[in-house]
């Protein structure tokens, strides 16, 4: 697995698009969320379909082609310098293929944040795009909103990403020992459904892996995994990192089945990193060379995420 290409940082007065991919918005999140980015001194500007709802499946935010049309042209807009994602939900998967590849690839590299149901975009935008991707708070998130450290850690990334260079948690080592890999990863159940697809990599090989999900009872999970072993997806992972696990069943039955279904990899593995679906969320770089210090509980990148 090789590092990615990293975008430049954000300066002052950076025109940043938000974008609905995914669900639907509530109008006042992002209205919150866009005074936040006002207040890093940053133009924020709406793409023109955020705040609708599809007609027949009020679980997406607009058409297929209209979620697709928004994010495409404030990629391909040169006067845009990153986009952001507002939320997750669902329908990356019902849009993605809509995108013209081509056509970003040509725009050049910029910055790209989200997370959840935005995993299928960030392993997009590794395998065609091979880009640098940050996973981390949406602008229109209940934590990007109320919580001071999920923003600063994310403003710090995209203002002065040398300083978040290592990434400190508070967990649980599970299983010990140091590795060195590219970093990847997102949604359990999102990275276990795109198996086969166009956009999905054929394994996690060389990479260090970062997984998380919410609302999975831990069945679910365990099937999840389970798909991704007989895959051979985890063949030749150097590492793994473990967020938050929220509404997925009792934190010690969790804790088991990672246990049981990772533990045999024989790599390191880390839990409770304080990234995903989780109050006060780390922004986690994907597609980044580092190195997993799993009795220290901390992932040190060999540069910052951005140029």
């Amino acid at each position: 697995m090789k590092k990615s290409v990293r975008p430049s940082r954000l300066a002052p007065g950076a025109r940043v698009a938000v974008v609905a991919p995914s669900g639907p918005v509530p109008e006042e999140r992002l209205q919150a969320g866009l005074d936040i980015l006002r207040g890093w001194d940053l133009d924020p500007v709406v793409g023109p379909h955020v705040l609708e709802r599809h007609g027949d499946f009020d679980y997406l935010a607009g058409t297929d082609a209209d979620r697709a049309a928004d994010l495409q042209t404030a990629w391909c807009d040169p006067s845009v310098d990153a986009v952001l994602c507002a939320r997750g939900g669902y329908g990356v998967q019902r849009m993605i293929d809509l995108l013209d590849w081509e056509a970003m690839r040509a725009a050049g590299p910029k910055v790209f944040v989200g997370f959840s149901d935005i995993t299928a975009l960030h392993e997009a935008f590794a395998t065609r795009l091979g880009l640098v991707t940050l996973h981390g708070p949406m602008a229109a998130g209940v934590d990007f909103i109320k919580n001071a450290r999920a923003q600063e850690h994310l403003r710090a990334t995209l203002f002065a990403p040398e300083t978040v260079r290592t990434i400190a948690s508070g967990g649980r080592t599970l299983v010990p020992g140091r590795a060195r890999g590219v970093t990847l990863g997102g949604c359990l159940c999102l990275l276990a459904a795109e198996l086969g697809t166009a956009h999905a990599r054929p394994s996690a090989r060389g990479g260090l892996l970062c997984l998380e999900d919410v609302g999975e009872e831990t069945y679910r999970l365990d099937r999840y995994l389970t798909q991704l072993l007989r895959a051979d997806w985890f063949d030749g992972v150097q590492g793994v990192l473990l967020g938050s696990w929220q509404e997925c069943g009792p934190q010690e039955k969790v804790r088991a089945l990672l246990a049981d279904r990772l533990g045999g990899l024989g790599v390191p593995v880390v839990e409770e990193f304080g990234f995903g679906h989780c109050e006060g969320a780390l922004t986690m770089p994907f597609g980044v060379a580092a190195e997993l210090d799993a009795d220290a509980r901390t992932l040190t990148l060999d540069e910052p995420a951005l140029r």
